[in-house]
């Protein structure tokens, strides 16, 4: 996961905000802080994501995606370049590659207690807890196009990520990135 920073927003623990864990899996009791794949070395957590940024977790957990939305400090001109006639609240953009996995994956939505939830301290709607978490309930998210739609996000087929994240990431715009190594050609472009 990557994200831009910002500022000192939203550090500290929970305020009645509905947070959510993704998984193929229907069948998770309990969420275990563990290290993430590729991520050696930081402190075992368990994730969760909040309802704004939940739509970036609609699709397979391996498919890579650049997502994006404007912020308090986005440019003007990066919000003509990037949202120009577009009324959603975020871009998430994969690779044509993935478009039939995601159409072909059944996603289930767990919902997380607040309690021992804290957030990441950027933009991109991440949580963590120290604690082992067990869910509140679980439910199908149901067709993975149509959610998206319905969170009125917008969803972008490009057939390479890596030069629009690239161009993402050196704007003005919110960010996160999710299983870009993924990506076609990633290692190769990123050097």
């Amino acid at each position: 996961m990557a994200a831009r920073r910002a500022g000192s927003a939203g550090l500290g623990t929970l305020a009645s905000v509905p947070l959510y864990h993704f998984s193929e899996d229907p069948a998770i009791e309990v969420f275990r802080p563990h290290v993430p794949e590729h991520r050696a070395g930081v402190e075992p957590l368990v994730y969760a994501i909040d309802e704004w940024h939940a739509p970036m977790y609609y699709f397979p957990r391996q498919c890579p995606r650049a997502c994006f939305w404007p912020g308090a400090a986005t440019s003007h001109s990066d919000r003509e370049r990037w949202f120009t006639g577009i009324e959603a609240k975020m871009v998430i953009a994969i690779e044509s590659a993935w478009l039939e996995r995601v159409r072909a994956t059944t996603l289930y939505r767990y919902v997380m207690p607040e309690a021992t939830f804290t957030e990441h301290g950027d933009a991109s709607g991440h949580w963590h807890s120290r604690e082992t978490v067990s869910p509140l309930s679980v439910e199908p998210v149901g067709d993975l196009l149509s959610a998206l739609a319905e969170a009125n996000a917008e969803l972008r087929i490009t057939p390479r990520l890596y030069e629009m994240w690239m161009a993402v990431i050196e704007s003005t715009l919110e960010f996160s990135g999710t299983r870009l190594r993924n990506a076609r050609g990633w290692f190769d472009a990123s050097g």
